[in-house]
């Protein structure tokens, strides 16, 4: 039936009992799969990590205005990637960065939620937080 209409017989699912079969034209097929595949992809959510970076020794007005970044942040849906360098000698501070993302994390809790705890990776200390569903 299909090489009388000049046509293709494809098969549409094959775990099905019996495997359903149309005939269609199989480069239009494709072309049509393709366009739903990329119409599915393009509503998927896409996850933007912002970054704040604080020193070790932060100044109390710094870290305001910081904080105040980071729940502008998290109020748009973004992930928070907040972390602390140390450059130099300042790595012996390694407590002063910690308290510092601790206070961070406890201060923006109503609005986020801690992914990842303070964790020291080479000269960085680095936390996530991911935004409260509303």
């Amino acid at each position: 039936m299909a090489r009388g209409q000049e046509l293709d017989l494809v098969e549409i699912s094959p775990k099905a009992s019996p495997p359903v079969c149309k005939i269609l034209d199989y480069k239009k097929f494709l072309y049509e799969q393709k366009k739903r595949d990329k119409a599915l992809k393009s509503k998927a959510t896409k996850i933007v990590v912002k970054e704040i970076r604080f020193g070790p020794q932060t100044d109390e007005h710094d870290y305001q205005f910081k904080k105040k970044h980071a729940e502008k942040f998290l109020n748009e849906g973004a992930k928070l990637k907040a972390f602390v360098f140390f450059k130099g000698r300042s790595i012996i501070f390694k407590e002063q960065g910690q308290i510092l993302l601790l206070r961070l994390a406890q201060e923006l809790e109503e609005i986020g939620t801690v992914e990842q705890m303070p964790e020291l990776e080479g000269k960085r200390m680095i936390m996530f937080i991911t935004p409260k569903k509303k």
